[in-house]
């Protein structure tokens, strides 16, 4: 089965980007976690970084007929993208949701998320740990 991962906006600066907040991994030691993980699992992953909603949007919609299903960290677009709450809804495939800090108790516009009203679960504060738990999940989701 092949995933899509897909990382939100300035996720490219992990690691130099507010390590107290995000940890002090890089996007590219997260990706081979997410490669190892995702591998003991049985599963195909590929791993996509986007700035802009648009693209993210795009991904979205690629993934529909290229992937079985979907981890997002869509950053702070989590918290006012209807568009790409949207997106989600509309591909048909399992998504689930990540964030690498805890955004409950973080400022309260992050406490909601309209993102992951369109998600089938979400995944939050557990830094890296987070991607590899949403893999799993997706992972009982498709053998279902």
């Amino acid at each position: 089965m092949r995933v899509l991962v897909v990382h939100g906006p300035n996720l490219n600066l992990l690691g130099e980007r507010q390590p107290e907040v995000y940890g002090s991994e890089t996007l590219a030691e997260l990706d081979a976690a997410i490669g190892d993980g995702a591998g003991k699992l049985g599963l195909e992953v590929h791993c996509e970084q986007y700035n802009s909603e648009g693209r993210i949007i795009d991904a979205l919609h690629a993934a529909r007929s290229a992937y079985a299903g979907v981890v997002i960290n869509p950053g702070a677009y989590s918290h006012y993208s209807y568009a790409i709450a949207d997106a989600i809804a509309a591909i048909g495939i399992p998504v689930v949701e990540v964030h690498l800090s805890n955004v409950a108790a973080r400022e309260a516009f992050r406490r909601v998320s309209v993102t992951a009203a369109a998600c089938r679960g979400t995944v939050s504060g557990l830094g890296s740990r987070g991607y590899l738990l949403a893999l799993r999940a997706l992972s009982e989701i498709l053998s279902e």
